[in-house]
């Protein structure tokens, strides 16, 4: 510890102001000039040295894993649209006494990135005040009564105090903003009982965010406003709460003299307490009384309402650095807690829990090379046990046969599962149960390290990892894997043991590594919606049937595309909205009738569903969200008294690999199978323009060679964050801003877009074959733009046969004939011929001088045709009416 305060001393001392953008330190760039004026490029990145010289001295508190994967989790819980999600530090006035190693500590965390909100007390400072100018305190229920004279000095200790603090912090270098007033509204907490005591009502936490956006640790006070500006007294505990529930941070401290939480009968420190299995047994002790008791209970209170992943920690400043950065910690350690459990069926901890886990986490599936069905379809092959705890922050599989040695097929675990030490857990209760073990994890696996040092032994070959317990003789380890393959329980060649495969057995894919799982892949020929639809017969009469939609996630800039969109349909209605944040405000854009924003939960909508009052429902819910209102509607459609169940077009990316759900892309898959669907997913708006560029040329492509699309997105494309309006309505606003991008463009997802999957994988449908069984695969690199909407792609196709620019434009021509949102032209098209038009527009066809390789642009509004015009196109065709009922065609 005293490194690390050497370190921070140091550091500080030598400091250069740097500038900070969202709670990202930039290094300052220094410029040497010569005596001749002539400069030399001398740019040293101070606050990076700053950050790897005390991540260094950190080991000598803590492991190299564990100071990494700590600061690893607190760096990314910050986003610059919530840069106040690390923690919140509530200092008591005790501490104050030794404010150097205060100020050491908060300028420690701020020199690694870290902009924890600070909120002191000043209760000792503030009795000695009143001693000194004869004012007796008085409370009542251990609630100081404070009258006029007694807020005068409150107001003046709380400033002096806060002032130390920034003055402490500004001298080593760390920037600092007072905060002592503007975030706590109040109102009394009982004006004749206790005066000018306030019971928060609501906190704003701009003044917050604003101070970390602009380089500064936030230093509140614990002194809020009424509605009429009268100044009230917060005790600083609750007011950390209130806080807390508020920004949900990963860590709630509370720094205090002793360093934690003690036993009343032994005097031993406390080092964890998990609420969820000790909270009631602790609440009974007799030595549990006044202010323990207190504490337990306002902790209690503060992490039901956060999330799993918030903890409290009770510490002094000194230890601030080993609670924060190591597993063992050094105070008292509060959280909700787990109990661990095992079953031998995932029916016992509910099947659509565990697909949510899979969905999420599962990198099988996140990769795209396996679906949640053929998980579920994979552990029906073996006897299996699953181990977890009860929130499945962590969930793990271990599939043994009778006879054989025992395989761990998932290890899925939440980001808190893996602060909280809930892994180690389960793995040790797995431990108990097997003697021997083996189990595989990517090459590049973020928790790398935790495999190695769990296991006996490993190799990797061809970016994945084999690792085992138990076993160590090496013939026994090859005859096992042997087994393993013959059985398919391990899907690659592992064999013969030892560092590297002969090449004829070498496996490989797109990216060189293969996601986490054992087992075989499933095969790509029964992909959902994986037939095309070909009309035999005309196509029915179009219905004039006046329909109900719901539109849930409605916020963001599509779902506002969607309403404008609406607004204009004959015969589709727009009945329900929802939005958590704007609940109880009029839509806006919408002209048909009055629409009020509501909050509906999965319950209700599945009671909207089961009355039968939506006819369909648009999920516009960012990934990984939806899946909870989809199940309500399935059960709520099982109940339904009249006609069959709703529509559901989902514009996320959650069942765009779903068998089940059919692909709705109607100019290439086909418009009777959308017909005839009720649960459709929406394709992503690259992946869009990606297809209707390369579906032509899908059978002309050179083997073994990619299309390669370069895609350029408005920023729209990035999403929306929340803010308030001058009238403190809450308002969507974009994440990405031009003047973040600097009036320049930025590319990101360079490999793996989620896009270049989804596009490949529905491509792989149009083949006439598929050499070896392969699916069909493209590169794509997408880059973010100042302009609002509209995408531009440039594909690169190396063809297997000459072919003129002429022939190319007949293939387009022959497939998109008739099309109404198709339209192509010989120039290459820009931004004006896309931005706000509900087509998609091709052209500039050029092939090489070789005429082995073809360059087409082709572009879409990635709001319209890219998301809101392709979803009414797919509500059209499923709910009866003309494909285009609502959709200009100009």
């Amino acid at each position: 510890m005293l490194a690390v305060r050497t370190a921070t001393r140091l550091t500080a001392r030598g400091a250069t102001r740097a500038i900070v953008v969202a709670g990202q330190r930039q290094g300052a760039v220094q410029a040497v000039r010569r005596r001749d004026n002539t400069s030399v490029r001398g740019i040293q990145s101070v606050a990076q040295t700053d950050r790897d010289t005390i991540t260094r001295l950190l080991y000598s508190i803590g492991t190299k894993r564990e100071v990494e994967r700590h600061l690893r989790i607190f760096s990314s819980s910050s986003h610059p649209s919530q840069p106040a999600k690390f923690a919140v530090i509530k200092v008591g006035g005790a501490v104050l006494a030794d404010l150097d190693e205060l100020a050491l500590s908060l300028s420690f965390l701020y020199r690694v990135g870290l902009y924890p909100v600070v909120l002191h007390g000043a209760g000792p400072q503030l009795n000695d005040i009143m001693e000194r100018e004869g004012v007796v305190p008085d409370y009542i229920d251990g609630i100081r009564v404070t009258d006029a004279k007694t807020l005068e000095i409150a107001r003046r200790v709380f400033l002096e105090e806060n002032l130390k603090i920034v003055s402490a912090l500004e001298k080593l270098g760390t920037r600092a903003r007072p905060i002592t007033s503007g975030v706590f509204t109040a109102e009394y907490l009982d004006k004749d009982k206790y005066k000018l005591v306030g019971k928060i009502t609501k906190v704003d936490k701009r003044p917050i965010e604003a101070s970390i956006r602009a380089g500064a640790l936030p230093i509140l006070t614990s002194l809020a406003e009424s509605a009429d500006g009268q100044i009230l007294n917060v005790n600083a505990d609750i007011a950390a709460g209130e806080l807390a529930k508020e920004l949900e941070p990963m860590k709630i401290v509370f720094l205090n003299d002793k360093g934690g939480l003690f036993h009343g009968v032994t005097g031993e420190k406390l080092d964890v307490i998990n609420l969820d299995e000790e909270y009631d047994t602790l609440m009974k002790e007799p030595w549990v009384k006044y202010g323990t008791k207190l504490k337990l209970r306002e902790f209690k209170e503060l992490l039901d309402h956060l999330p799993r992943s918030s903890s409290v920690a009770v510490i002094s400043a000194s230890s601030l650095q080993k609670e924060l950065f190591t597993d063992s910690g050094a105070g008292t350690l509060i959280r909700r807690g787990y109990k661990l459990f095992k079953h031998d069926n995932i029916e016992k901890i509910g099947a659509d829990r565990f697909r949510q886990v899979v969905h999420d986490r599962d990198p099988e599936v996140l990769a795209g090379f396996q679906s949640v069905t053929g998980v579920l379809s994979d552990l029906k092959k073996t006897p299996y046990s699953v181990y977890g705890d009860e929130p499945l922050d962590v969930v793990a599989i271990v599939s043994h046969p009778e006879g054989e040695v025992p395989v761990m097929t998932k290890m899925l675990s939440s980001r808190g599962g893996v602060l909280n030490n809930v892994m180690d857990n389960v793995f040790t209760a797995i431990k108990k149960d097997h003697r021997k073990l083996f189990w595989t994890a990517p090459a590049d696996d973020e928790n790398r390290a935790w495999h190695f040092e769990r296991a006996d032994g490993s190799f990797t070959r061809a970016g994945k990892s084999l690792f085992w317990y138990g076993v160590q003789d090496v013939a026994e380890v090859e005859k096992i894997i042997k087994d393993y393959e013959a059985k398919g329980r391990i899907e690659r060649s592992f064999l013969p043991v030892g560092p590297s495969a002969p090449p004829h057995r070498l496996v490989t894919t797109p990216t060189g590594t293969r996601a986490f799982s054992t087992m075989a892949r499933r095969s790509l020929s029964n992909l959902p919606g994986s037939s095309r639809g070909y009309a035999t017969a005309a196509a029915p009469t179009p219905s004039t049937e006046p329909k109900q939609l719901g539109l849930i996630g409605a916020r963001g800039f599509t779902g506002q595309a969607l309403t404008t969109l609406l607004s204009a349909h004959p015969y589709l209605h727009l009945s329900h909205v929802s939005s958590r944040q704007l609940a109880g405000y009029p839509l806006d854009g919408y002209t048909k009738t009055p629409v009020t924003y509501s909050n509906l939960s999965p319950q209700d909508v599945e009671g909207l569903e089961k009355s039968g009052e939506v006819d369909a429902w648009v999920m516009a819910l960012p990934n990984g969200v939806c899946k909870p209102f989809v199940d309500a509607i399935d059960r709520g459609a099982k109940e339904r008294k009249t006609g069959e169940g709703s529509v559901v077009v989902d514009l996320s990316a959650d069942y765009r690999f779903e068998k089940g759900w059919t692909y709705g892309l109607p100019e290439l898959y086909g418009r009777d199978i959308i017909r005839s669907s009720k649960r459709i997913s929406n394709p992503g708006c690259y992946a869009t323009s990606a297809q209707l560029l390369i579906a032509p040329l899908v059978d002309h492509i050179k083997p073994g060679t990619l299309p390669t699309v370069f895609g350029l997105s408005g920023y729209s494309g990035a999403g929306t964050v929340m803010a308030n309006d001058a009238d403190g309505r809450p308002i969507s606003v974009p994440k990405v801003t031009p003047e973040s991008l600097g009036r320049g463009i930025k590319a990101y997802s360079l490999t793996d877009h989620i896009h270049e999957r989804e596009a490949g994988y529905h491509l792989s449908q149009l083949l006439k074959s598929t050499p070896g069984g392969s699916a069909f695969k493209i590169a794509f690199i997408p880059a973010v733009t100042p302009w609002f909407s509209g995408i531009l792609s440039t594909v690169s196709i190396p063809l297997k046969g000459k072919m003129t620019a002429k022939e190319v434009v007949q293939l387009f021509e022959k497939k998109y004939a008739g099309e109404g949102l198709i339209k192509i032209q010989k120039a290459v098209p820009e931004l004006k011929d896309v931005e706000c038009k509900h087509s998609w527009t091709v052209g500039g066809f050029q092939v090489h001088s070789d005429g082995d390789r073809v360059v087409i642009v082709g572009g879409l509004d990635n709001l319209l045709k890219g998301a809101a015009t392709q979803c009414l196109q797919n509500l059209n065709l499923a709910l009866g009416y003309d494909e285009f009922a609502g959709i200009p065609l100009k």
